[in-house]
């Protein structure tokens, strides 16, 4: 890529000129600052007019309660177009009167910041690719531009050894006239010689770059960010942070150079605050950890079924990534959003089941209604539905994945069915669950959640026995299935 990769985690600094888009003709010069902490500052010398005023009659200037924020603000710094978006004044000192004349000084706060384009606004269409990496992404890519080999003749190692550097081969599938790219860059050789010793060091950095069949916005790229996001929180069964978000301007390689040459591409970077920040240099995963990698799930398969999958299940999928995300502290926040996550992903799958036949139905409800009185009968036929029982949507649930990973996990099924009900509805109609320990609803929790993963992992198309694998093997989903066995169990004296 021509120029170096601004990382969400890391610091950065740019000295230039600002204008609003609809007065160019005043500029004001100043720095914009951006940190993880503090986000994005412009520290102007002079002001924009933020003060809303009034003009009733001529010569009569009327100030208002409030200021004006800005959708964008433009300038030019460091030799680059960078647009600020989501803009407000966070302090202004003018000099009002003061003994002597100096240039006002205004603190301005964005939300977001492009750093090589401008934009009118987050909806300009004027991108045509997105490049994204997150944490952990290179881990589950399970591929590399490194191999390593050590000396070893006569089976002793010897000192001697290499590094090897082979581009790797990208990655492609297409979803709806998207197009979905698993690539990788790596720098050049460098030796970083210190007074102690000297280290040699290259870095590969896996990425996904998305190019839909038509140029799209700010907005549209965030929204494909997510999903790749999403995917690795879900693959890795954690929060996985962004570490860097850049953008390809359209059309801005059909330029031509003199001689014909084309025009390098040009690309925006974008800094605002993610979800979940990714730390670009932290610990990679633990492999014990992952529930899958493109060596298990491959890229051409895994990406189209996540596109559908998510479409399909959203609201299932982001309250139950969003424990990963924002672990609740308290153990009833966790069992409404685990419990709540159950029954959307049930309805999402589109797998109900009517207790009665419809016919039927309607006969018996007709029949209970008669028995009420005219004035109540409105309000209980809204009651009266043939729906499946929260009990039903979970005893579904556990029926869809392997069921020797669901055997894993919990030794009784209507045993998990029954109690997670009974806390949930003790929870939401009396606000309380006398009936429960916390031990038990922890373990209700847990085990709610690992049902539902394992529903859309196998909604993935992840195969039965790598499901058994990770309820087996990975460290949170075999601690669950412990607490499933001592908390999730009737009673021996139980009928």
């Amino acid at each position: 890529m021509a120029k170096s990769l601004l990382n969400l985690d890391e610091a950065s600094e740019w000295s230039g000129i600002w204008w609003l888009p609809d007065d160019p003709d005043q500029p004001l010069p100043g720095v914009l600052r951006y940190s993880p902490d503090d986000g994005l500052v412009l520290s102007l010398i002079g002001a924009f007019e933020d003060r809303i005023t009034s003009t009733p009659s001529p010569g009569l200037t009327v100030l208002h309660e409030g200021s004006r924020n800005w959708d964008v603000i433009q300038g030019i710094a460091e030799q680059q177009e960078i647009s600020l978006l989501s803009c407000y004044p966070s302090s202004v000192q003018r000099t009002v009167g003061a003994r002597v004349k100096s240039p006002d000084k205004q603190t301005v706060v964005a939300m977001t910041a492009l750093v090589g384009a401008h934009v009118s606004d987050e909806d300009d269409a004027v991108f045509s690719a997105a490049e994204i990496a997150v944490e952990d992404l290179q881990f589950w890519a399970a591929s590399s531009v490194f191999e390593g080999f050590l000396g070893a003749p006569d089976g002793k190692i010897d000192g001697t050894g290499s590094i090897s550097v082979t581009p790797v081969q990208t990655r492609s599938v297409l979803v709806d006239g998207t197009e979905f790219r698993l690539q990788h860059q790596h720098t050049l050789p460098f030796f970083d010689q210190s007074k102690g010793g000297t280290v040699g060091r290259m870095r590969d950095t896996a990425f996904v770059r998305v190019v839909p069949a038509a140029p799209f916005s700010l907005d549209g790229a965030r929204e494909a960010a997510s999903l790749v996001q999403d995917l690795i929180s879900l693959a890795t069964h954690r929060a996985a942070g962004m570490i860097w978000l850049r953008l390809e301007v359209a059309e801005s390689e059909s330029v031509l150079l003199p001689g014909g040459r084309p025009k390098p591409k040009r690309r925006a970077d974008v800094l605002y605050t993610p979800t979940a920040l990714g730390r670009n240099n932290a610990k990679a995963v633990d492999h014990h950890r992952v529930f899958f990698t493109c060596a298990s799930l491959p890229f051409e398969e895994v990406v189209p079924r996540w596109c559908e999958a998510r479409d399909r299940l959203r609201a299932a999928t982001s309250m139950i990534l969003g424990l990963r995300y924002a672990p609740a502290r308290y153990v009833e926040t966790n069992l409404l959003t685990a419990v709540g996550a159950a029954e959307v992903l049930h309805r999402g799958l589109r797998i109900d089941e009517k207790p009665f036949p419809p016919a039927n139905f309607k006969a018996m409800r007709d029949a209970m209604l008669a028995q009420v009185p005219e004035m109540h009968r409105k309000r209980f036929k809204g009651v009266i539905r043939n729906d499946p029982t929260l009990r039903d949507r979970l005893h579904a649930l556990a029926a869809r994945p392997d069921q020797d990973a669901i055997a894993l996990l919990m030794p009784d099924v209507d045993r998990w069915a029954g109690r997670t009900t009974r806390a949930r509805n003790d929870l939401a109609h009396e606000g309380k669950t006398p009936n429960h320990r916390t031990e038990e609803l922890i373990a209700i929790v847990d085990v709610t959640a690992a049902v539902i993963i394992l529903n859309v992992l196998h909604e993935l198309g992840l195969p039965a026995e790598r499901q058994r694998e990770i309820v087996r093997e990975h460290p949170q989903l075999r601690s669950t299935a412990s607490a499933a066995g001592e908390w999730l169990v009737a009673p021996a004296d139980a009928p």
